[in-house]
């Protein structure tokens, strides 16, 4: 068994000072090891190469026991918990406030709708994304990915409010609220969370979940959920195989070439991605934006023409290309991390889309997509009613594995035990 010690800053509990006490090894952070009661007869190891701990602790743990780790907070919350589960331990945990629950105290406020995002050690853009999508998130940060970093890639599209968090129940603790472009100018002590804020959006409802909010009770909306013009707007049966394909989830930026509506980006935000709604035309912008508001949702709207203005914008995880030709697929193709799916009216434009998608490393697929609607006549019957033909083209990037169905056991004959008698 080994015991895992959660600290923040407060006085140890008693099992906790008595677990150390008894201890034969302590493994923690150097501002742990320094601050704990550890006893002289201890061997310490400084959790600088996780790895390398864990290596210290099974030796020990299969020796003698004896084994203390102490790490900030909740050692259970995006810690040490889980990498010594990974391999086989057996832990007793005492934890302290996590990070996160102490940065909204400091800042005075409620975090069950709040999105919790870690960057330490992991891949900032996907955090940042959240934080463009969110209007609550909470970052848990590490090396190279800290506020400043967080400040330079929201400001100036995302006005946010930051609230940094440092050494939170160390002696250094400073609680600082500032905008993301003053993040990026100022030094900031690890470790810190920071709490990231868009007090433009009205408060969340009181929920039943914690955390960011479930998807969407629908998808693939009417046409008419979207003000359009002249009908220039994503079909639905076409939009709800292009989000099939796009596969919009937090974390991950889409954008919407050609946007039209933007009913295509509207609808990847309301699966909690951020998304980005490229168009040409000024009229088109703002009906944009009208959409964006009626569905509560945050869509950045980028006006210019494609491909140029694409040079200005984040790398995406998705592209859907509703308008442009060859040059802005590949344009499009080029950039993006996982997918591209275009939506085209013409035969004749799916093989150019096809070799763009190819020539940029794509595995390229198309299908046409056409539906029949039910439509009313006189007399209280009905007629199919054909929509127009479209083909939807797509890439997908390094595409994963398909899992394969597992193999159908043998089944052996069973004999059913007789019923008792009962009497009638």
């Amino acid at each position: 068994m080994i015991t895992v010690i959660g600290h923040d800053g407060s006085p140890l509990p008693e099992p906790a000072r008595q677990a150390l006490a008894e201890a034969a090894l302590v493994v923690g952070g150097a501002r742990h090891l320094a601050a704990l009661p550890v006893p002289e007869t201890a061997r310490t190891v400084v959790m600088g190469d996780v790895t390398a701990a864990l290596e210290e602790i099974g030796e020990q743990a299969e020796k003698t026991g004896g084994v203390v780790v102490v790490a900030s907070g909740d050692p259970g919350f995006f810690g040490i918990v889980r990498a010594l589960r990974e391999r086989g331990h057996r832990v007793r945990v005492l934890p302290a406030i996590s990070s996160v629950a102490a940065a909204f105290a400091r800042a005075g406020l409620p975090w069950d709708d709040a999105l919790v995002v870690s960057a330490h050690g992991r891949e900032l853009r996907r955090a940042v994304n959240a934080c463009r999508a969110h209007p609550k998130v909470a970052v848990l940060t590490g090396p190279g990915a800290g506020p400043a970093e967080l400040g330079r890639a929201l400001f100036p599209q995302h006005p946010r409010v930051f609230v940094v968090c440092e050494d939170l129940g160390g002696p250094h603790e400073r609680v600082v609220r500032c905008r993301p472009a003053e993040a990026t100018t100022r030094p900031w002590r690890d470790p810190n969370v920071v709490l990231v804020l868009d007090e433009t959006r009205p408060a969340a409802p009181r929920g039943w979940i914690a955390g960011a909010r479930p998807g969407p009770d629908r998808w693939a909306l009417p046409e008419e959920a979207f003000e359009h013009r002249g009908s220039v707007v994503t079909k639905a049966e076409v939009r709800a195989f292009a989000l099939a394909r796009l596969g919009p989830r937090i974390g991950d930026l889409i954008w919407d070439v050609g946007a039209g509506s933007g009913s295509v980006a509207i609808e990847c935000a309301r699966f909690g991605a951020a998304a980005i709604a490229v168009e040409r035309d000024a009229d088109s912008c703002e009906r944009i934006r009208r959409n964006v508001r009626a569905h509560g949702v945050r869509v950045a709207v980028s006006r210019g023409r494609a491909p140029a203005v694409l040079e200005h914008l984040p790398d995406p995880d998705a592209v859907f290309v509703g308008g442009g030709g060859p040059q802005v697929v590949r344009a499009c193709a080029a950039r993006a991390l996982r997918t591209v799916v275009v939506a085209l009216a013409s035969l004749e434009r799916v093989r150019p889309t096809l070799d763009a998608l190819t020539a940029e490393g794509l595995t390229a697929q198309a299908v046409q997509l056409q539906a029949a609607r039910l439509a009313p006549l006189p007399g209280d019957v009905h007629r199919l009613a054909a929509t127009n033909p479209v083909f939807v083209v797509w890439g997908d990037r390094n595409p994963a594995p398909l899992p394969s169905p597992p193999a159908s056991p043998s089944r052996r004959p069973q004999t059913l035990a007789p019923l008792p008698e009962t009497d009638q």
